[in-house]
């Protein structure tokens, strides 16, 4: 199984009503909910994370 190593953002709020994101593994990103850690993970290339970034 993949280790992805997850951090949220400096902008996050302490509450934990965040996403969270992996790049530590090559041509991929992952992203879970902050508050279910041992939940979903959805896993996409980093091509189409870039295309997804710039449009926000």
């Amino acid at each position: 199984m993949t280790q992805f190593e997850f951090v949220k953002s400096s902008y996050s709020a302490s509450s934990g009503e965040c996403v969270e994101v992996a790049t530590n593994v090559a041509g991929t990103v992952a992203v879970r909910d902050s508050k279910r850690a041992d939940g979903a993970v959805v896993e996409v290339g980093d091509l189409a994370w870039a295309v997804f970034a710039r449009t926000l």
